[in-house]
């Protein structure tokens, strides 16, 4: 694994690493754009012409957003003069943060478009107690 995050302050983030490398791998089919729409709302869209929608689905996974694309063969053999419109299938992912959610997802016009929510983050300040390690007088006398 080649170590991104090699800081010795940050600790807990080799998830982030690992989804790092997973995104270099990724595919580039098919493409997309992803737009913020306002400060809560972002918006996915992919182009997948030639695709139904009934061709596509939109799965929320362990925190990753699966789009899949898989045609349905009708039997018909066609032959090509020139192929240049891509329909195979595909798989695209996009990893979510806490707290986003999916709104909806629609086919129009060769583009699927998911409407995404990420709501405001409350800030919080947790004060943590200091336990001391000095006995006290009376602690010894009220375990006994």
């Amino acid at each position: 694994m080649n170590r991104t995050l090699n800081s010795p302050l940050l600790l807990g983030f080799e998830h982030i690493e690992r989804l790092l490398e997973r995104n270099a791998k990724a595919e580039s089919y098919p493409p997309y754009n992803i737009e913020h729409t306002s400060d809560e709302h972002l918006k996915i869209t992919l182009a997948v012409a030639g695709f139904a929608a009934d061709e596509l689905s939109v799965t929320v996974e362990d925190n990753q957003l699966v789009v899949r694309g898989r045609l349905n063969s009708n039997g018909e053999e066609k032959t090509f003069l020139h192929r240049g419109i891509a329909t195979r299938q595909f798989q695209r992912s996009f990893v979510l943060a806490d707290g986003i959610d999916v709104l909806g997802a629609e086919l129009n016009h060769g583009l699927l478009t998911i409407e995404l929510e990420r709501p405001r983050a409350e800030n919080a300040v947790k004060t943590i107690p200091i336990r001391s390690g000095v006995v006290q007088l009376g602690d010894a006398r009220d375990r006994n």
